[in-house]
């Protein structure tokens, strides 16, 4: 039997980590010196300082993503500190060079406080492109996040929350053409409102659904429960459960359509999920989810899915920070909009044809070469259309170009 942890431990130890900086230029002479180095670099030097746009064109900057962390919420590991999440934050740079080619730093900050977080976040924008922000404990990851976007003029991104609610949106849209149901019409239980789960329930209200409840550690989420409740809690207070149900993750599931889980290993029992109206259950903790793919299905599930890659319908983020960034960093946006993550949910959904829809394949595979140029396509048009886009581009133009630059 494979022992994963094992072989991880030796590739990295073996490679002493998985990313290293390499040159672009040649530097075989003192000509290739002069003008990769000085006297040379002085000149782009100068048009930078006469219009700083241009350290999009004249340095790495243009196609450079940082992957900021304090490492307070690892994985499932918790709070293990800045240093031991550095072999995440530099997996995921490999991500996004292998999915989307974008090049990224991880950079782990040691600061819990928020405000200095932010502080040094800030002072890092002159050598990027974007901002994805990884593995912040909430509900600091919305301070975070909300004063960079209003503070920060390129894309600033929190993958715990968007990429994993884009992800899950778009494997709901397909599970929902698959069983012929509307999500405008659909009863739909999210279970956790943390990061991920607070993002959910705010992009598929963003995308047309009436009737959701949010659950926590207390119960059901309604405006005016007792109980102090963070920012994201109080705005899905006012957007959501309208009819103020109340009760706990079984009573409240019973006849609903659709349940989603961004909580607990093992809470979806058979029998929560076999009072459900043949529903599509998602079970998406990580590394063990609410209920097993198996599980679900034989509890009488139409559609499952979860975050685990040994069994079908993967829900993972993979499939969307490459394609976002590449999209917004192509065009030069300031910001990443609900607007432009609304596109990557439909961009992702609509790669899958209503006749190739299958009880197993909701969702396209992170391996599926379509998904990171779609994505980008539609994040740069949707960017443009906002008017946040520092350049114009043809979509087609940077969906074919994505396409070469990732084919695997």
């Amino acid at each position: 039997m494979v022992d994963l942890n094992k072989e991880s431990l030796e590739l990295h130890i073996k490679n002493n980590g998985k990313l290293a900086v390499c040159s672009k230029v040649p530097l075989k002479d003192g000509y290739d010196l002069s003008i990769a180095y000085t006297p040379g670099v002085a000149e782009p030097c100068r048009k930078i300082k006469d219009n700083a746009d241009l350290s999009f064109e004249y340095t790495c900057r243009g196609n450079m993503v940082a992957i900021v962390s304090d490492g307070t919420r690892v994985l499932g590991l918790g709070d293990i500190g800045p240093a031991a999440a550095m072999p995440v934050m530099e997996g995921k740079a490999v991500l996004f060079k292998s999915f989307g080619d974008v090049d990224a730093v991880p950079i782990c900050i040691d600061a819990k406080d928020p405000k200095v977080f932010i502080d040094m976040v800030q002072r890092l924008q002159p050598s990027l492109g974007g901002i994805n922000l990884e593995d912040i404990s909430s509900p600091k990851c919305y301070e975070i996040e909300d004063t960079l976007k209003k503070t920060c003029d390129i894309p600033i991104f929190h993958d715990d929350q968007h990429g994993t609610a884009i992800i899950c949106c778009a494997a709901l849209l397909g599970a929902l053409r698959f069983v012929k149901k509307d999500l405008a019409e659909v009863k739909i239980v999210v279970n956790g409102c943390g990061a991920a789960g607070s993002a959910i329930g705010k992009l598929l209200h963003n995308l047309g659904a009436k009737n959701i409840i949010m659950l926590d550690s207390k119960g059901a989420i309604y405006e005016g429960r007792e109980g102090s409740m963070d920012m994201a809690k109080a705005y899905l207070a006012k957007v959501t459960n309208t009819d103020k149900i109340k009760g706990d993750l079984g009573s409240v599931t019973k006849g609903a359509d659709v349940l989603i889980g961004v909580s607990q290993p093992n809470v979806f029992t058979p029998e929560i999920i076999s009072s459900m109206n043949q529903g599509i259950v998602f079970g998406l903790a990580n590394p063990v989810p609410e209920t097993s793919y198996e599980a679900a299905m034989a509890a009488g599930a139409a559609v499952a899915a979860t975050g685990r890659s040994d069994a079908p319908n993967q829900v993972n983020n993979v499939c969307v920070f490459p394609g976002v960034f590449r999209g917004a960093l192509d065009v030069r946006a300031k910001a990443i909009t609900e607007e432009m993550k609304v596109a990557a949910v439909h961009a992702i959904a609509d790669l899958i044809a209503d006749e190739d829809l299958r009880q197993d394949y909701v969702v396209p595979s992170p391996f599926d070469n379509r998904v990171a140029p779609a994505v980008a396509a539609a994040v740069a048009k949707t960017a443009m259309e906002l008017g946040i886009a520092r350049v114009q581009k043809d979509p087609e133009e940077i969906r074919l170009n994505t396409a070469k630059r990732v084919g695997r």
